[in-house]
């Protein structure tokens, strides 16, 4: 039997010690805009795309008799965003005070950016093809 296609990616979780400082970044900094009603134990925000990007506490996501079952993850994670123009959203980031952790040109042409939300998880900006 040939499995179902997948769509697409709908959601990701990245988590964060402090959500309010982690969703800050996330609304302040890359302009994304909260979806629902935050708390501090979690921030949902709905990307253009349609896909959804959550911060979690990670010990308040893990606690027994919640809705659905824990993801089982802790620490710092990555996320990449494609984007259109990377010189623009490195002024974006430099204004914000936001320190550029790391820039890469990959060989099919693309070119990233790499910074890290106040949770320490890593944030790539991605223009053109990385992956060949």
């Amino acid at each position: 039997m040939t499995a179902p296609t997948i769509q697409g990616v709908y959601e990701t979780v990245l988590y964060a010690p402090d959500v309010p400082a982690a969703a800050r970044f996330y609304r302040d900094v890359l302009g994304l805009l909260p979806h629902g009603a935050p708390d501090d134990a979690a921030w949902k925000f709905r990307l253009p795309s349609g896909a959804m990007l959550l911060l979690f506490d990670a010990q308040e996501s893990s606690e027994a008799g919640r809705s659905v079952p824990a993801h089982g993850c802790t620490g710092q994670g990555h996320i990449a965003f494609h984007v259109k123009d990377i010189e623009a959203w490195r002024e974006a980031l430099r204004a914000h005070g936001v320190t550029i952790e790391h820039e890469h040109t990959w060989a099919p042409g693309g070119r990233s950016l790499y910074v890290r939300d106040p949770a320490g998880n890593s944030v790539e900006f991605v223009q053109g093809e990385v992956w060949a």
